[in-house]
């Protein structure tokens, strides 16, 4: 069973080495950004799972495009909350040092917002010193472009509205039941270097993780995990604790309901909004 004591776990932070912090769609609850998961996980008329794949993409990249355009202009107007800051002032030495002294931290984030990125930047900026921990987005970026040809690098933040002509407007048209805009290919998002088709940079079901080879390393070398707003049913995210776990290190799990995905490695839970209980019991 594991511990609830905020007592203990804090004595554990505090004599922390490595720090690996494993974070999921409910950390991003609170900024309103739906996580397309379980009942109701459907856009238009289509599972939303299914549309964030090589498959989706293969039979029709217009609709593909219009679902992930949805997406950028949903997660737009959103703001990091106070479970992001929490996160990103344990990435900043002077923050880090009041909880766990001696530690390191690497935060591998599931969730292709941004929100973790754009907390840190916002607290960089405004401080005299620079983040020391590293946040590695595992399963891309919403506002990341890729070339789709085999023999081009190209790559880009696209901050862009509309990120074309042609899908301007095409993500009010949300319901089932409407006509489904028709958007040519070749008024799609194309590669400035060689005008092949453009592909958000993300991670689809199936796909290698960004950086996993890293992110295993991080989870072989931690004494403490921290799993914060994931179910973690999407492999290899789920994995990491058990990593963690089998090598010795401790894990905490801070979640909106029970997680029993976790119940044989998890040393302490925290059941409670992400947004509250994290920054709370971390006391940063």
């Amino acid at each position: 069973m594991p511990s609830t004591s905020i007592e203990d776990f804090r004595g554990i932070l505090s004599n922390a080495r490595n720090i690996l912090v494993v974070s999921g769609a409910g950390l991003s609850a609170a900024s309103g950004i739906a996580t397309f998961r379980g009942q109701g996980g459907r856009w238009r008329k289509y599972d939303a799972s299914i549309l964030a794949t090589l498959a989706a993409w293969h039979e029709n990249q217009s609709r593909v495009w219009q679902f992930f355009h949805y997406r950028r202009e949903e997660v737009r107007s959103k703001r990091p909350n106070d479970g992001h800051y929490a996160l990103a002032r344990m990435c900043m030495p002077k923050w880090r040092r009041i909880v766990a002294p001696n530690a390191t931290i690497v935060h591998v984030t599931q969730n292709i917002d941004g929100l973790c990125l754009e907390a840190l930047d916002e607290l960089s900026s405004a401080s005299e010193e620079s983040p020391d921990g590293t946040i590695i987005e595992m399963h891309g970026n919403l506002f990341d472009v890729v070339c789709t040809a085999f023999d081009c690098d190209y790559r880009a933040k696209n901050m862009d509205y509309p990120i074309c002509p042609a899908l301007g407007g095409t993500e009010a048209i949300v319901a089932a039941g409407n006509v489904e805009p028709v958007v040519r290919r070749a008024d799609l998002p194309h590669c400035p270097k060689c005008q092949q088709l453009l592909r958000p940079d993300v991670v689809w079901f199936g796909e290698r993780p960004k950086q996993i080879q890293r992110i295993l390393e991080a989870a072989d070398s931690a004494d403490l995990c921290l799993v914060v707003g994931t179910s973690s049913l999407v492999q290899p995210a789920s994995k990491l604790p058990e990593r963690v776990h089998a090598n010795g290190g401790k894990v905490a799990v801070f979640n909106l309901e029970p997680n029993t995905n976790h119940s044989d490695e998890a040393d302490f839970e925290f059941v409670g909004p992400c947004e509250l209980e994290f920054a709370r019991i971390l006391g940063v």
